[in-house]
């Protein structure tokens, strides 16, 4: 027997519509391996009418008081919990995540998240307004940037579009997201939701592929582009909107390192590094995946590492004992299981190492000790469930290896020492440093990072600000 699968279609100007080609990929369930629904493969056409139908929207919007902002994202923030379990349904079917998990650490977070930008929509803060010149008055305004072009990425396909179109519309933007061609349903799902709430065109939700993408950057009408995804994606994203000189709002890979003193407590230290290892089965930028231990205490943390990592459950969504569900899809899986195959002879994997059952994309929790600081899986993002483990010597090489990659997204340091958790935190080339945890985050501070990492911050006033404009008003007091 045939299952017909759901139709999924794009929002556009307040309208439900398949592509104008009609073309449509399949959106695979990746716990199972099997597609549940198609998806438009937007073209040209389709972005053309998402653009328009954000510029034409834009003015009314841009003219809407810091208030009537607000007001529509408490709105939505409001609809968006009374529709939770729909909204966790639709994110487990996109991903295969735990549906417990999602429930609570994803949507209470994410609906936060949206309030938090409703106030800061009548917070905006500036230089106050002063004669800077003898018979002038300058003042300073912050206005919205335009239309947003925004791509938002597979492994937190719900909360990262929240962290699109949230602040971007606070600022009184409008807005074209694209969610992954492999994660579409909540994004569309979310665009049902809001359909009741903002003005037509405000927001507009385009699906398709990596050429969907580059066909919005490339666009002439948005003025500002914003990725979350690779290093790849974003170099390319750059590429393209630098023809244009469209601002650019980068979230990009991470290689977080995790440096563990011998003074910490072991335990604590072991417990929260795993979770914050294989939570989302490390697809996150941010994921506690490189290790760095004291060479003192280097044998036993890998073995109490270890010990967690197999007493980790990996399943489906269903099941209310896993902390973690399948890699996104195929690709993710071979890419993973690739960085297994190639280690060097002077690797051990401790833990896990292989697949997890042939029926959707599991991967074991697995723990990889005695690397060197030039091997390949030190150096380049896994983006699944495996956590690297490397012994220093003394503070000035755990620095050194910390700092010795391309990324700079995040970074933890785990010690009672006052004062070298302040030097470490001083000194770590990373956009974000947690002490004795890894991986909280709240809606008041920002998340963003330093090198390959990309620029421009989520969350915050910070995020906030990044989707506005400055400009200067200077008058003349004898007019």
């Amino acid at each position: 027997m045939t299952t017909e699968l759901r139709r999924l279609r794009n929002y556009i100007g307040g309208e439900f519509k398949d592509a104008a080609d009609g073309r449509t990929t399949e959106v695979v369930n990746p716990a199972i391996g099997e597609a549940y629904a198609t998806a438009p493969l937007s073209g040209q056409a389709d972005v053309d009418a998402a653009m328009a139908a954000a510029a034409a929207a834009f003015p009314g919007w841009r003219d809407t008081t810091p208030a009537e902002r607000q007001k529509a994202l408490l709105k939505i923030a409001d609809a968006f919990e009374a529709r939770a379990d729909e909204l966790v349904a639709a994110e487990s079917e996109n991903t295969g995540k735990p549906l417990g998990l999602t429930a609570s650490e994803e949507l209470p977070p994410m609906v936060d998240q949206i309030r938090f930008f409703a106030g800061a929509a009548r917070l905006l803060e500036g230089r106050s307004a002063g004669e800077y010149m003898d018979g002038m008055t300058s003042i300073v305004r912050r206005e919205p940037v335009g239309v947003c072009a925004q791509v938002a990425p597979w492994n937190y396909p719900m909360m990262m579009a929240v962290w699109k179109f949230a602040p971007a519309i606070a600022a009184g933007n409008t807005v074209v997201l694209k969610p992954s061609d492999t994660t579409p349903a909540s994004t569309v799902l979310m665009a049902e939701i809001i359909d009741s709430v903002l003005p037509k065109g405000v927001f507009n939700v385009v699906c398709g592929d990596r050429e969907t993408g580059k066909a919005m950057v490339e666009h002439s009408t948005p003025a500002m582009a914003s990725i979350t995804g690779s290093v790849r994606a974003g170099m390319q994203v750059a590429e393209s909107a630098s023809k244009d000189v469209k601002r650019v709002h980068l979230e990009l890979g991470g290689k977080a390192p995790v440096v563990v003193f011998e003074d910490a407590d072991l335990a604590k230290a072991v417990e929260d590094i795993a979770v914050a290892g294989y939570f989302n089965a490390g697809q996150d930028c941010t994921a506690a995946t490189r290790v760095l231990v004291h060479e003192s205490i280097h044998d036993e943390f890998v073995a109490a590492l270890a010990k967690a990592a197999s007493d980790t459950k990996t399943g489906q969504p269903d099941d209310e004992d896993v902390l973690y569900g399948p890699l996104n899809n195929p690709n993710q899986l071979k890419q993973v299981a690739g960085f297994i195959e190639r280690l060097p002879a002077h690797a051990k994997v401790e833990a896990g190492g292989h697949r997890v059952g042939e029926k959707g994309y599991f991967y074991a929790p697995t723990v990889v000790s005695g690397l060197k600081q030039d091997d390949e899986i030190i150096q380049n993002e896994v983006f699944g469930p495996v956590i690297t483990v490397q012994s220093f010597t003394d503070e000035a090489q755990a620095l050194e290896y910390a700092n010795g990659v391309e990324f700079a997204l995040a970074s933890s340091v785990w010690t009672k020492n006052h004062g070298r958790a302040m030097r470490m935190s001083k000194n770590l080339d990373f956009g974000c440093v947690w002490i004795n945890t890894h991986i909280p985050l709240v809606a008041e501070m920002p998340h963003g990072g330093f090198k390959k990492s990309g620029y421009g911050k989520d969350l915050s006033a910070y995020g906030f600000e990044d989707y506005t404009r400055i400009k200067h008003v200077m008058t003349s007091l004898d007019g």
